[in-house]
């Protein structure tokens, strides 16, 4: 019994054995056969890769340039190994760029600098035009010459040269340095180192002596009133005076026109409307009747 369960066995191994090798070999043949096959198909079916090269190259050649570009951009900025972050963060619309921010900045200081230094050289040149200005002023008034009714002469008059009478009228009160005259208004006695010569509001003041102009002043006792320089250590004062027409530094001839007579200060409200003339050598009063011819 065991030798024939043995022999059982064995014939069974045989024929699991040759049916293995016979499915091997016809997979083996069978797989001959179709390497066969494909091979002849591939023979058939020859893909030529530079055909397509250019096919491609001529498509992309009709495309629009912008169109190309834009899917360039596009593929370049889905590839991992091209990703530029910076180039994306100066790209966008909502990062800022620091190169550009810098660039304004500098260029925005520039012209700030540039629009100062324009403004302090046109104030510049404002100050010295106007420095230019009063200096030519200054130099206009330094050359122009005095309004007078006579050329600016040399001022000689001497111990005999006289004087004509500034105005025609009685003495009210005489000169008198000598001894005290009374004075009806101050109801006193005083001093006089002038003539008060009677006169008519608004009557003309001539000149008595040519000469210049060296004060126009006010005074309470004498009212308006002019000093002229006539040379040689003279000096006349005129008094009681209205609209005068010389101005300090101005030359008079003799017999000009110089003011008209004023109404009388409160000093001389008694004595009336006259003209307070004064004639003085080095400061010290001189007789004026000495001098008037």
């Amino acid at each position: 019994m065991r030798r024939s369960r043995r022999r059982g066995l064995a014939k069974e191994r045989l024929i699991m054995i040759a049916s293995s090798l016979l499915v091997l070999a016809s997979l083996t043949a069978t797989g001959i056969w179709l390497g066969r096959d494909n091979g002849s198909q591939d023979e058939g079916y020859v893909v030529d890769l530079s055909s397509i090269e250019n096919s491609q190259v001529a498509g992309l050649a009709e495309e629009d340039n912008l169109t190309l570009a834009e899917s360039v951009t596009q593929g370049a900025s889905t590839d991992d190994l091209d990703y530029d972050p910076y180039f994306q963060e100066t790209n966008s619309q909502k990062v800022e760029n620091p190169d550009e921010s810098e660039s304004n900045s500098m260029s925005d200081t520039s012209l700030k600098e540039d629009v100062k230094t324009s403004k302090e050289n046109q104030k510049d040149n404002e100050n010295e035009k106007s420095q230019d200005a009063k200096q030519t002023e200054q130099e206009e008034e330094e050359n122009t010459p005095a309004l007078s009714t006579a050329m600016q002469p040399a001022l000689t008059f001497s111990d005999s040269d006289t004087l004509i009478w500034p105005i025609v009228g009685n003495i009210l009160i005489n000169y008198s340095m000598d001894k005290t005259v009374f004075f009806s208004t101050l109801e006193q006695y005083k001093y006089n180192p002038a003539v008060i010569i009677q006169a008519n509001e608004g009557d003309l003041i001539t000149a008595s002596s040519a000469g210049k102009v060296i004060s126009v002043f006010k005074d309470p006792q004498i009212g308006n009133g002019i000093v002229v320089e006539l040379g040689g250590g003279y000096e006349v004062t005129y008094g009681q005076l209205q609209n005068i027409l010389v101005s300090e530094g101005s030359y008079v001839a003799a017999g000009d026109i110089i003011a008209e007579v004023a109404a009388p200060t409160k000093y001389y409200s008694v004595e009336g409307t006259n003209v307070y003339f004064k004639l003085t050598k080095d400061g010290e009063p001189v007789n004026p009747l000495s001098k008037l011819s």
